[in-house]
């Protein structure tokens, strides 16, 4: 009988009170018993208890991580079919629901938090269950049975956590920087050195420790940045040739005992085939596994990218300040009111939020380090946190990359006259006179023009150094830009 929603059973002597199933979940069972998993969920036991036992943030591995961690599985599946280790039925069956992790439309069930045993291995579990439910489903199974297809002896075959996900993070990390990064890391340098060129008769005055110095042109300012962009590109790519080498197939510790020794060769080949780079077998499992170096690598070069990001925002927002009481030679996009008190106000916002993404990524660098440090002998312990913030340095690189030259650099505009105006001001234009007048002389010049607000030359022909059609053929602005030494007669050379 049936009381009040419990279940009333009797026998020849008692009657025993037993709950009612509930209908929103499943009982699974893994090695150390049973577990509560929703009923509608692909992921099993193991993936529920990771649930329960970290609940440290509500970050998760990230979409790119998932995706090459499908196809990873797919790869394993589609080798060990082949090589006769899986029943053809049951190969094809994983290798669909494989590739369907890939493609995201599981997505919902990778539920374990970065922060969770060093390894990876709760969400390499949550990948062999997800993907163990699937197959079954396609076989005509239920979710949660593993009669049909078991996510450790079949989906899990001839790998381990400690190859898997170093593996998913070398794949995941240089796919990004294949598929993304580099081309928007060139986009931003072409669109700079369109700038370039645009700019290259405005002369300016060249600055530096935030004093006047001798002129330049904004072109050459903007040649610069272009080549910053250039070399980001060239860096990027070098430090990412490490990415290529795969750890796969060296299963616990790196002596790939219980993989069959054509299965790394074969699932290497297919991650290469699928995503078009040219990964190889790692020369060395044990470093591949037991040091994160290659990851290390990649993060200081993104590092570096973010640095220069940074240099160039700032030019770009000490250029731009104003638009009365600050530089003004530049214009930059105005995309949104700047100020919730002061009406007309308009700030460089894109220009600033880049610059926060890049400090996230010099942030993600040091915990990637950090990070990487964390592990002894065969394997390295900060697996998770190192795929979380290099992925996530990579994404926000690039679009950091497609801001700027979308929305930032295409329309800047120079102030022509406010540019030529402070060069031909500036006292450090007297810099081209020292090798005719002396440097005592052109420093004196320098300090009068200064005090008395007059022009350099001027005084120059007051002082009887040079006469007027000798100060004005040498003292052009846009000469100055070009380099090299003014040659004047030689009694206009300085003495002692």
């Amino acid at each position: 009988m049936e009381e009040r929603g419990v279940l009333l059973i009797k026998t020849r002597e008692y009657w025993f009170i037993v709950a009612p199933p509930d209908p929103e979940y499943r009982i699974e069972k893994d090695t150390m018993g049973e577990m509560r998993v929703p009923v509608t969920a692909y992921y099993g036991a193991q993936t529920a208890r990771a649930l329960e036992n970290f609940k440290f943030s509500q970050l998760t591995m990230p979409r790119q991580f998932i995706k090459a961690l499908g196809l990873i599985k797919a790869g394993a599946a589609k080798a060990n079919t082949e090589l006769g280790l899986l029943p053809k039925h049951i190969g094809d069956a994983i290798y669909k629901a494989a590739l369907e992790v890939a493609e995201g439309l599981h997505d919902d069930q990778f539920v374990v938090d970065v922060f969770q045993t060093g390894s990876g291995t709760s969400t390499n579990m949550n990948a062999n269950e997800v993907i163990a439910n699937r197959a079954s489903e396609l076989l005509g199974g239920r979710r949660g049975d593993k009669m049909l297809v078991h996510p450790n002896d079949h989906v899990n075959m001839g790998q381990s956590t400690n190859d898997v996900i170093p593996t998913a993070i070398r794949v995941a990390v240089a796919s990004l920087i294949h598929e993304q990064l580099l081309k928007k890391l060139d986009l931003l340098a072409s669109t700079l050195e369109l700038k370039a060129q645009e700019f290259r008769d405005v002369v300016k005055s060249g600055r530096t420790h935030l004093q006047d110095a001798v002129p330049v042109t904004l072109g050459q300012e903007f040649s610069g940045y272009a080549e910053m962009m250039r070399k980001s590109v060239y860096r990027v790519r070098k430090a990412s040739e490490g990415l290529l080498e795969l750890p796969i197939g060296g299963t616990a510790v790196g002596t790939g005992l219980n993989a069959h020794p054509e299965f790394a060769p074969r699932v290497v080949k297919f991650l290469s085939e699928t995503l078009g780079i040219p990964f190889v077998t790692a020369r060395n499992r044990f470093e591949a596994m037991g040091s994160q170096d290659a990851c290390v690598e990649v993060s200081g070069a993104l590092r570096c990218v973010a640095g220069s990001i940074l240099k160039i925002c700032n030019d770009l927002r000490l250029l731009s300040s104003g638009p009365v009481t600050g530089f003004g030679e530049i214009e930059i996009p105005a995309v949104q009111p700047g100020s919730s008190i002061m009406p007309g106000k308009v700030n460089p916002v894109i220009v600033e939020a880049s610059m926060l993404a890049a400090c996230m990524v010099i942030g993600y660098d040091a915990a990637i380090f950090e990070a990487s440090r964390v592990g002894e002998l065969e394997l390295n312990m900060g697996n998770p946190l190192i795929a979380y913030c290099l992925i996530n340095s990579v994404e926000l690189l690039s679009r950091t990359a497609q801001h700027l030259a979308d929305k930032v650099i295409p329309g800047i505009t120079a102030n022509v006259e406010r540019c030529r105006l402070y060069a031909e001001s500036s006292p450090a234009t007297i810099t081209v006179l020292a090798p005719l007048i002396g440097y005592d002389k052109a420093a004196e010049v320098a300090r009068r023009a200064l005090k008395e607000r007059r022009s350099i030359k001027d005084i120059v022909v007051e002082m009887g150094l040079m006469s007027r059609e000798e100060i004005d053929r040498v003292f052009d602005v846009k000469k100055m830009t070009e380099g090299g030494i003014l040659v004047l007669k030689k009694e206009h050379a300085p003495h002692g």
